[in-house]
């Protein structure tokens, strides 16, 4: 089921992707969409208020195991997001995940392989996947 709604995603993002079909207009939107999330959690913080950064360096201790570092890792994000902040964000992660989806359009690429891939990789490789 997931994967029908992944592909019919795909397949939706193919058929109103009009304007912005050239690769160069692709990946420069994906950069443009990404900076909007960015600004949109920026703006949680500074013109809302509903987040808070309490930013400071991480402390693992030195005999901790590596499978063990999640307990010790912070986000530094105080807070939850506001129902409007939170509707931003979806949007713009939206935006964001319309931009990758056309630039596996563009390539040949199917999205919900590439997430099972990743998917099977992280569950491989654990925690040492993002080293």
């Amino acid at each position: 089921m997931k994967d029908i709604i992944v592909d019919d995603l795909q397949n939706t993002v193919e058929e109103f992707l009009i304007r912005h079909k050239s690769i160069l207009d692709i990946l420069t939107k994906i950069q443009e969409s990404s900076a909007r999330v960015n600004r949109a959690v920026a703006k949680s913080v500074t013109e809302c208020g509903c987040l808070k950064i309490n930013a400071q360096k991480q402390e693992i201790p030195e005999d901790a195991m590596i499978e063990d570092a999640h307990k010790y890792i912070k986000t530094h994000v105080d807070g939850q997001l506001c129902d409007n902040c939170r509707e931003v964000l979806e949007t713009e992660i939206g935006n964001n995940i319309f931009y990758i989806i056309a630039l596996c359009n563009t390539l040949g690429l199917n999205f919900y392989d590439i997430l099972l891939k990743k998917d099977k990789e992280l569950n491989t490789l654990g925690v040492f996947n993002m080293l």
